[in-house]
């Protein structure tokens, strides 16, 4: 059975960094690209970035591109985030996920294009 565990979420001040992990096991995820998304208080879970299966396209959300980095480590089937420059509005649960429809940013981007999911990782922000 599929399973994806992320760790390394935290409290951290702004201005800081965290990274993020998503071991992937269970199946193969060869030709599987990883996104990450995440949910705040009250809000709809959006996309944060998304890699394709041999790293060779990322995407990132506007709020995020210039601080977050996503990377990927085939042969250990993770899944990294590097968050820096923290801001308080970055406060959410993180998820990581997989998916064969990686495409397009369009495809990479959107939630129902992934088959696989994560349970999350809170990530806070403090002023």
């Amino acid at each position: 059975q599929a399973q994806m565990v992320e760790s390394g979420g935290g409290l951290v001040q702004a201005g800081g960094s965290l990274r993020l992990s998503c071991a992937a096991s269970g199946r193969s995820f060869i030709n599987y690209a990883f996104g990450w998304f995440r949910q705040a208080p009250g809000k709809e879970r959006e996309f944060v970035a998304a890699i394709s299966w041999n790293g060779g396209r990322t995407y990132y959300a506007d709020s995020v591109k210039g601080r977050f980095t996503i990377t990927e480590d085939n042969a250990k089937n993770t899944v990294y985030l590097q968050m820096t420059t923290l801001k308080p509005e970055d406060t959410a649960v993180y998820s990581c996920a997989a998916t064969r429809e990686c495409v397009t940013s369009y495809d990479c981007s959107r939630l129902s294009s992934y088959n696989y999911w994560g349970q999350g990782t809170q990530v806070t922000v403090s002023p």
